[in-house]
């Protein structure tokens, strides 16, 4: 028979355990929540977007995997492609920049309604393999609109789009509406 300090003790050692045991699965517990909670936050097959912009004309830059990702992105959230054809040395690529930069309405029209990619075409890359697969370009800037699956629907020639010395916002913003995604389309 065991003395009752020899109980207390083994008691006391039970105590002991048993708050080990609450200490680690409280800690257990606050570990997966945590980890929960940013694997939540990261996005992982929720509906955040991973998509950069390409919002500048650079030659270093994959027309066909900055395209591959737009339509990624298009297919999310549900809207038109627009790939801006054009080069850093391009004025009227620059006024037609202005133009959207001016016109914060324009701009908020044009980023709610498409996924924008700028596709160089300059001397140090004319980013021909890529291009070859649309319609002929006779100027610069120019736009063809895609759908979100990246198929082309429409070729714009932005000379029609100028007026005198700039891009008319009004012709502008009727191109943008004429394509821009139709509800239930």
């Amino acid at each position: 028979m065991k003395s009752s300090t020899q109980r207390r003790c083994l008691s006391s050692d039970n105590d002991s355990l048993q708050r080990k045991n609450v200490t680690t699965k409280l800690w257990v517990s606050a570990l997966l929540l945590l980890v929960l909670s940013v694997h939540a936050e990261a996005g992982d097959g929720g509906d955040k977007s991973t998509y950069t912009p390409v919002s500048r004309f650079d030659s270093a830059r994959d027309p066909a995997k900055d395209l591959k990702d737009a339509v990624v992105e298009a297919q999310r959230t549900g809207k038109r492609i627009i790939l801006d054809v054009g080069g850093e040395w391009c004025v009227w690529c620059h006024r037609l920049d202005s133009l959207f930069q001016r016109n914060k309405d324009l701009d908020e029209f044009l980023r709610t309604s498409f996924v924008v990619v700028k596709i160089n075409f300059s001397k140090e890359n004319k980013n021909e393999g890529f291009l070859s697969q649309f319609p002929k370009i006779d100027g610069y800037p120019h736009l063809f609109v895609l759908h979100s699956d990246g198929k082309l629907l429409h070729s714009q020639n932005t000379g029609d789009l100028e007026e005198g010395k700039a891009h008319s916002r009004e012709r502008v913003f009727a191109f943008l509406k004429k394509w821009s995604p139709q509800p239930g389309k």
